[in-house]
């Protein structure tokens, strides 16, 4: 694996490489190795969801390889990794893929000076780089290796330099000591590995106390967010950078940086405020305690504005915070009732934290008093914690703890537990850091419990309104199903119903309320109950629509409807339909031949108050089907109506018209998906004098196959 990666990354060019698994069975991909650059600015995509607008979920999830080259198009297609790393560079991604099978994934990085496209030639590079890393990935499964997420992915050291003979090594020495100023080196990490007695002399600070460190702690002052800006700038764009900055008391220095594989050299000389820097040139002392923190505040503050439940918070906050701050496990906890209410964790066993959920609020508990003072709390050791809160015991096998109030709208709102396997130091400004961060957590916590709060009443509001149950019709065959779409509430006004009127006749009728929101919800009711009024008073179908009309313009919702209207007669076997703006019902004859019902239109519902409704009588034999749907079915970006509802012809016409079922979930399974709702309704007298068989479900969204279903045994005989 390791000499396989190092061989694309090397033969493509590129200066650098992550490499991610795509476990069996899981929707994200995990860092395994990273090459090229540090393992902390790789952190915020350890893990990467299949569905994150990120160039790896891209080509990982369609199987195909993602190219962004440069600032610019990293920004217009990639806006939240762009926001991250805002450098010129080139990223390309690619699936690794065995035989059919997606393994995981490939990012490589190019310097800023790559041409805008890749070549040919690196394309080929790259997909036989990720044949033979998939191929190795498939040889682990099949010895019966797992590949599970890793605790901390690996990282593959540089190629090492040449090694310089003695006397090179004398000579190269005496002549860097002759440079004016100074000069200094960093690994990929950032580390001093080389400090010039000159540098050390500028730096102010003893060449033994360098070497190792990182500057920006090693040397305070230069903790400000600019010059690691400029290291990472060096690192991705592997393009020179330069800055100045003040040593306190008054000695200004600039620093010129020169990036290659194996780190950067550093010429530090002295020069003046108004000497050519960069804009930022006059650099505070005082600030955030790192650079990585302001990008981790945008990262974090991109990827929750996309989050949309509470579970999707929680999910966002252990995928950004965990791997970016070091922490091993993370609780989020909220009031509810006047208990103390666990709302997600990453990290910890659900036996551990079932004991604290329902815990009163007036418990001597870490994280109910930071919900009631809002001030965090920080313990690097547990005789720490166990000191302020003697009642707790080490169960966790945690070495340290942050706990965060969530701050929305000035309160708390409730608290974020990170903890630590490893001791871990709390400074001031870290400390600072995970505050601000929290605040971020706290204000998408409290837009997603609005949220939860209204879909959750959305959804018994639309549950409500659509049958539960469909009647007891002897002599014929129904099933119907609903999926709500895939945006917004989840919720719309599609809406369907099956009216037994007497012995042997029935209405069926099927409609969509213009909106995916509660009020198309509300009127959705509306329509059905109007339409179902109509119907059982024995009103034929151009009469059931245009009394429905009327009410509805004269409740002037500011609403649409499209509807259908069917009457059935199972003693003639015969029906006749009306249409209000509605797409044209199917019609599958006992032979399997299907042709659309050519109905003339009618406006939709709500718009002409005394609008007609023009009614098309056919004959409805034992065998045939009659297929109702709503334009979430057919309906999708590019493709013609005419040709979509063609496709669901031949779908109906290869289903089997004596399990109507079976049928249903062909026709719901090969839907596009859902940005639209989906009603559907099949009705049909069986062949011959079998038993009917009924079917309804309603399927939500984000739980696959959660359905409510009714099945009744035999209906009587076919009244033919």
């Amino acid at each position: 694996m390791d000499s396989a990666m190092t061989a694309v990354v090397r033969a493509s060019g590129a200066f650098g490489g992550i490499l991610y698994v795509l476990p069996p069975g899981e929707n994200a991909v995990w860092q395994v190795l990273v090459t090229g650059v540090p393992q902390e600015m790789a952190a915020p995509w350890r893990r990467v969801g299949l569905k994150d607008p990120m160039p790896v979920a891209d080509a990982v999830r369609e199987h195909r390889l993602v190219w962004a080259g440069g600032r610019e198009e990293m920004a217009r297609e990639y806006p939240r990794l762009a926001l991250v790393l805002p450098y010129d560079f080139g990223l390309a991604a690619a699936p690794l893929v065995s035989g059919t099978a997606v393994r995981g994934g490939l990012v490589l990085l190019w310097p800023a000076n790559h041409p805008s496209r890749l070549s040919a030639g690196e394309q080929e590079v790259i997909r036989a780089g990720c044949r033979r890393l998939g191929d190795s990935l498939q040889r682990a499964l099949d010895r019966g290796e797992p590949l599970p997420p890793p605790d901390r992915p690996r990282t593959l050291p540089p190629a090492a330099p040449r090694t310089p003979s003695p006397a090179e090594a004398t000579a190269l020495s005496a002549f860097v000591d002759r440079l004016p100023g100074g000069s200094c080196a960093l690994d990929l990490e950032g580390r001093l590995t080389f400090v010039t007695p000159g540098a050390a002399e500028l730096l102010g600070v003893d060449r033994s106390l360098l070497v190792g460190a990182l500057p920006w702690e090693a040397l305070p002052w230069m903790d400000v967010p600019h010059v690691e800006d400029r290291y990472r700038a060096a690192l991705v764009s592997r393009s020179p950078q330069a800055f100045t900055v003040l040593r306190p008391p008054g000695t200004w220095l600039s620093f010129e940086l020169y990036p290659d594989a194996t780190g950067l050299s550093v010429r530090i000389t002295r020069t003046s405020p108004e000497a050519d820097a960069p804009p930022s040139g006059s650099v505070q002392t005082s600030g955030p305690s790192r650079a990585t923190v302001l990008y981790h505040l945008m990262h974090l503050a991109s990827t929750l504005t996309e989050a949309v439940s509470v579970q999707d918070v929680v999910q966002q906050t252990a995928d950004q915070l965990m791997p970016a701050l070091g922490a091993q496990a993370m609780v989020v906890m909220a009031p509810a009732d006047g208990r103390l209410k666990i709302v997600g964790q990453r990290g910890y066993h659900p036996q551990l934290l079932r004991r604290f959920d329902g815990t009163p609020l007036t418990s001597a508990l870490p994280g109910v008093d930071v919900m009631a003072t809002g001030v965090p709390g920080f313990w690097t050791t547990f005789e720490e914690l166990h000191a302020a809160y003697p009642a707790m015991r080490h169960e966790d096998g945690m070495a340290a703890w942050a706990l965060l109030p969530l701050i929305a709208s000035g309160r708390p709102i409730g608290s974020l537990l990170l903890s630590y396997r490893r001791p871990h130091v709390f400074p001031p400004g870290e400390r600072a850091a995970l505050t601000s961060l929290a605040g971020l957590v706290g204000q998408a916590l409290d837009r997603a419990r609005l949220y939860d709060a209204k879909h959750h009443l959305a959804h018994r509001l639309q549950s409500a309104l659509l049958p539960h149950t469909l009647p007891e019709v002897p002599g014929l065959n129904v099933a119907a199903r609903y999926l709500p779409a895939a945006r917004g509430l989840g919720i719309g006004g599609d809406f369907y119903d099956v009216i037994r009127l007497d012995a042997h006749t029935a209405g069926v009728t099927i409609g969509d309320v213009q909106g995916h929101n509660v009020d198309a919800a509300a009127l959705m009711g509306q329509v059905r109950t109007a339409v179902h009024a109509n119907a059982t008073v024995g009103a034929p179908p151009d009469d059931v629509l245009a009394r429905t009309n009327r009410l509805l313009t004269d409740l002037d919702p500011g609403l649409f409807t499209s509807c259908a209207y069917v009457h059935l007669d199972l003693a003639t076997h015969r029906a006749c339909v009306a249409l209000a703006g509605h797409p044209p019902p199917l019609l599958r004859h006992a032979d399997g031949q299907v042709q659309p019902l050519h109905v003339p239109p009618g406006l939709l519902l709500g718009i002409e108050r005394d609008a007609r409704y023009p009614a098309l009588e056919f004959p409805l034999p034992p065998g045939s089907v009659l297929a109702l749907y709503t334009d979430g079915l057919v309906e999708a970006p590019g493709v013609d109506l005419d040709d979509a509802i063609a496709a669901l012809a031949g779908l109906l016409e290869h289903g089997d018209p004596g399990d109507l079922d079976a049928m249903a979930d062909t026709l719901i399974r090969h839907a596009p998906t859902p940005g639209d709702d989906i009603a559907l309704v099949l009705v049909g007298p069986p062949a011959g004098t079998a038993g009917h068989s009924r079917g309804h479900s309603i399927v939500f969204p984000g739980k696959k196959d959660d359905r409510r279903s009714t099945r009744a045994g035999s209906g009587g005989e076919d009244p033919s």
